[in-house]
């Protein structure tokens, strides 16, 4: 066959925006975590089913078909808070004994302190810029270009990383681990709207909840 008869062809797989299973998934996780913190549930037993398969499997089968979108930004969210469920679950797993009575003699939570740290490190240590505090870095910048809901979520997230950081190291008081409670219950609910508004958006084809427009702070539109 002769090079002129060559073609090269490009196949890409349609599939639907995973942004409402994402989103979902990480609705029911921190609801479930945040009753627990709230005293509501008494111990994290029956989070952990929660944390593996909505706050793990739904957030990474969305980043994975995030990734097929070539959607930097739902890919790498999805995917760093899909691994980081998986993350805290095998933690309080561990420390159950689930892994044996070896591994639970040792656990030292000050390891999933410093986890929470550099996690809210990687998505958003608050910045001055220009003298005032804009945002955060990374995952937080980049959602204050993209709409106003993710942009307030992913500040509820920053707080919720680091009251649960201190906390976990003993620094802050009981006052941590209540801001930690309630701003996980605010992302909670904050997730379902933003789940249910992707969802019947698409559905409609057409804005029928709002999601808020681009804040333009780094970005004109």
């Amino acid at each position: 066959m002769s090079s002129d008869n060559n073609e090269t062809r490009h196949v890409q797989i349609a599939v639907a925006d995973p942004t409402p299973l994402g989103l979902f998934g990480l609705s029911v996780v921190t609801f479930v975590a945040s009753m627990q913190k709230l005293g509501v549930v008494s111990d994290v037993s029956w989070v952990i089913p929660w944390a593996l398969v909505c706050g793990s499997f739904a957030q990474l089968l969305a980043a994975y078909f995030d990734f097929c979108h070539k959607n930097i930004f739902g890919a790498s969210i999805f995917g760093a808070f899909g691994f980081f469920w998986s993350g805290v679950a095998m933690s309080w797993m561990i420390k159950a004994g689930t892994f044996g009575a070896g591994l639970a003699a040792g656990v030292d939570p000050k390891a999933l302190g410093f986890a929470f740290l550099h996690l809210n490190w990687v998505q958003g240590v608050y910045a001055f810029l220009c003298g005032l505090v804009l945002g955060a870095l990374f995952g937080t910048i980049a959602a204050a270009e993209a709409n106003t809901f993710l942009f307030v979520d992913m500040l509820l997230i920053d707080v919720l990383l680091l009251c649960l950081g201190l906390d976990t190291l003993g620094i802050g008081g009981h006052w941590a681990h209540d801001v930690a409670a309630y701003s996980e219950l605010a992302i909670s609910l904050l997730s379902m709207y933003g789940a249910g508004a992707v969802f019947l958006n698409n559905f409609f084809g057409r804005v029928f909840w709002p999601l808020g427009k681009p804040l333009g702070i780094f970005k004109k539109v």
